[in-house]
């Protein structure tokens, strides 16, 4: 949630802010109004507790000293008051909660320095990372060769490592069911990428359905409640990602600062329903209903979170750029950000099967809204105050679209599968799918 200090101290400024996500200044405008009138009513619910609490010292002391008349006449004006008070007290929880559902709903404040804009359409790209050329602001040359020009869904039905058919058969459509060496490229990947983040991140291994409390704390409810699975009974969530159970590992605690930044990964299946795209990108492996995702999770100081950030961003980027893998980052505009992020990067990979940009990674910096939403807190090792964490996470990486690109970029004329040689050993030392 955002601070709502802020929006009492600078209403101007933070609705300013607010704006330029597309939010509408009348949800601010109800937000500022709800929580005065919610202080007010506290302010005259305590000061009415004061009274009655006052006038019931004085009916006990009016049949102490015998004034027996006097008693009786302070107690039923301390009855009157006492009801009032119940009234205020009701009306005060009926305001606070009518706060609290919109001020769950009410995105968090971007960054100044993100883009400018309301759409996907107004990204900014800014930078290009190809095997051939490295690192570059134009984007390269994406001569790839004819015979990967097949789209993954087509390679995987040839070497049998993917079979979309029966995956539909047992669950649905966009629930994948990879076989054999595919199989065990998938698991290659959660395995190096595990691997390769174990110098500085404790590895985590979550509970894949979590309360409701748990996906509220990182903002995926009541907003995105459509787009995940519910089991009523239970009251139960299967996670969109590992970001939703990391989040709230110090859910209702204090964190000694000098613990932070406190790092986490976890390999997990993801769930999203997809409820807002239907029809789109269904074929293959661009858009699934189940996936399986290493996620980068972390605790901070405010003034560590950027330094962090960039670290996040660069491990994503490492990866790629060690599978091989043609990409670019994307900066996403105010308007594009998801509800938690002050400011997010995507990683896109590109795909020669589609001739598409694929988002494969983003990396988001949520300063203290998630935070406040989960009341995690650290005790500043120097002051001893108490403050709100920043929360940071990031994909490293989501693999559906890489497995789709690897099959893609690394097929060759005879209709094989090269493995990237970071992924060999895990392979089992196979270097080439055939069919």
């Amino acid at each position: 949630m955002i601070d709502i200090r802020a929006l009492r101290e600078n209403f101007e400024e933070t609705a300013e802010l607010l704006s330029r996500r597309g939010l509408d200044i009348t949800v601010v405008k109800d937000l500022y109004d709800l929580d005065s009138r919610l202080r007010r009513a506290v302010a005259e619910r305590d000061q009415l507790r004061g009274e009655v609490n006052e006038m019931s010292r004085q009916v006990g002391e009016a049949f102490k000293t015998g004034d027996r008349e006097r008693g009786e006449e302070l107690r039923s004006r301390s009855k009157e008051l006492g009801e009032r008070l119940e009234s205020l007290t009701a009306e005060a929880s009926e305001i606070e909660s009518q706060r609290r559902d919109l001020w769950l709903v009410v995105p968090n404040l971007p960054d100044p320095n993100a883009p400018l804009g309301l759409s996907e359409d107004e990204n900014v790209i800014r930078r290009y990372w190809s095997p051939e050329d490295g690192e570059s602001e134009i984007a390269p040359p994406l001569a790839f060769p004819e015979y990967t020009k097949k789209p993954h869904w087509e390679i995987g039905k040839e070497l049998d490592i993917l079979d979309l058919e029966r995956g539909a058969k047992l669950s649905g459509s966009m629930f994948p069911m990879y076989k054999g060496l595919g199989s065990r490229l998938l698991r290659a990947l959660s395995s190096f990428a595990l691997d390769q983040h174990s110098d500085a991140f404790l590895e985590i291994h979550p509970p894949t359905f979590v309360k409701t409390e748990t996906m509220i704390s990182t903002g995926h409810l009541p907003k995105f409640g459509e787009e995940a699975y519910h089991i009523e009974k239970d009251d139960l969530w299967a996670i969109p990602t590992a970001e939703v159970p990391l989040t709230s590992m110090a859910r209702d605690e204090i964190i000694d600062g000098v613990e932070l930044p406190i790092r986490m990964t976890a390999s997990t299946p993801c769930f999203r329903r997809e409820a807002g795209s239907a029809g789109r990108d269904t074929r293959g492996l661009l858009r699934l209903h189940e996936f399986d995702k290493v996620e980068l999770m972390v605790y901070s100081k405010p003034e560590q979170s950027q330094e962090v950030f960039v670290d996040m961003l660069s491990r994503a980027e490492g990866i790629l750029r060690s599978l091989g893998l043609t990409y670019r980052v994307l900066d996403l505009c105010t308007g594009d950000i998801g509800q938690s992020s002050r400011r997010t990067f995507d990683l896109e990979v590109y795909s020669p099967g589609v001739d598409r940009w694929l988002e494969a990674s983003s990396v988001s910096w949520c300063g203290d809204y998630q935070a406040r939403r989960a009341n995690i807190r650290y005790r500043d090792e120097e002051s001893g105050e108490i403050h709100s964490v920043h929360t940071l996470n990031g994909s490293a990486l989501a693999w559906a679209r890489i497995f789709a690109v690897l099959i893609e970029v690394n097929r060759q004329e005879d209709g094989s599968v090269t493995i990237p040689k970071v992924l060999q050993p895990y392979m089992g030392g196979v270097e080439r799918i055939r069919h």
